[in-house]
This record gives C-alpha cells, structure tokens and sequence, in this order.
C-alpha cells in the first residue's frame, strides 16, 4: 500500500497518506471512484482517517504537518506541496514506474524534488521480470492493472489473444520487464 496526500494515481487507486509526529497516520486517496470506501474499509482499523481530495486541490493539511509521507505508483508527484506538508527532517519515500514510462523518470524525479528544497538521500531502480506462460495469466494480468492496455476487455482483443496465445504455444513463455524506482527525499 502506498502514502502520498499530492499524488495522483490511476487504475486501482493507489492509496495516499503520511505519518503524525504522534502516531496517528492520516490518509489520502486518490483514482479510481471505488477508492475511498474501499481505503476507508481496510485502513480504518488501524485509525488511518481518510481524506478524498480531488487532483487539482490543495492539500488540506497544515505546513510542516508530516514526518513521513509515502506513495506508490503516483502519476505524479507536485514536490512542493510535499515539501510544504513535511516537518523539518521530514522524509518522503515514493515508489514510482520508470523507464519506458512517459509519467515520470528518476533524473526528473530528483531535479522535482530539489527544486522543492528536498535534499535525495536514496534512489534505487529495478527491473522486475514477469513471465506468462499462457494467455489466460495475460489476460487475469491486463484485467488487474487495468492502466496497461487501456479498455482492455477479451472481447475486444480476442483475435490479438488468439494471436498471442499461439505465439506463445510456438515459442514459449513471453518474458515482459516493468522498470521501478524508489526514491527517498528528506526536508532540511
């Protein structure tokens, strides 16, 4: 699950918050419609409280308010809205889709975040291999994140997975690579 109160996120609605210097987390949810009663049902029990604001809002939460503020995924990251609900010595910890990705690179990422002041003190990138051995795990994949192949139903695709499928049956496995970067950035 990931914490951001200023980032947008898409498909299943990552889910955002960020850490009281008391214990108590306050959340944020953003995407899809669906999101907020479902954050609310799985984080409630653990005094998450939950805040829907809308995208192009500010955020509803004092200067200097966070410890910690953590995101998975965001399609974007407004730094300076981060920087502004971090304490001093604050940090910000995001998961973010890299290379191959027009959303958001590392090197954009890190020239963001020191223009908000934000001091990086750990990136770290990978490539996560995902191997399918038939059309049917291609199709439970496209239909879980939905943001890949947009509109996808089988209905609509079945002679391209027809297509797939014997490709596959012909050459075995199709291996794919999704790039990932995590950055940690801290409030002087």
């Amino acid at each position: 699950m990931g914490l951001c109160p200023d980032a947008r996120t898409e498909g299943d609605g990552s889910y955002g918050s960020a850490r009281y210097s008391d214990g108590w987390w306050g959340g944020l949810c953003r995407g899809s419609r669906p999101s907020p009663p479902v954050a609310e049902e799985y984080l409630s029990p653990f005094g998450v409280t939950l805040v829907d604001v809308s995208d192009d809002a500010d955020l509803p939460f004092p200067a200097n308010h966070f410890d910690l503020v953590i995101s998975r995924q965001p399609t974007e990251i407004v730094w300076d809205k981060r920087a502004r609900v971090l304490r001093p010595g604050g940090s910000s910890l995001s998961q973010h889709a890299g290379a191959g990705s027009d959303r958001c690179s590392p090197q954009r990422a890190v020239q963001q975040a020191n223009a908000a002041d934000l001091e990086i003190v750990d990136l770290r990138q990978e490539s996560l291999r995902t191997v399918f051995n038939d059309v049917a795990a291609v199709v439970y994949f496209l239909r879980k994140v939905i943001w890949t192949v947009p509109g996808f139903t089988v209905d609509g695709f079945r002679d391209r997975l027809g297509a797939f499928h014997e490709q596959i049956h012909q050459l075995g496995p199709f291996v794919a690579h999704a790039q990932r970067f995590l950055i940690e950035a801290r409030k002087s």
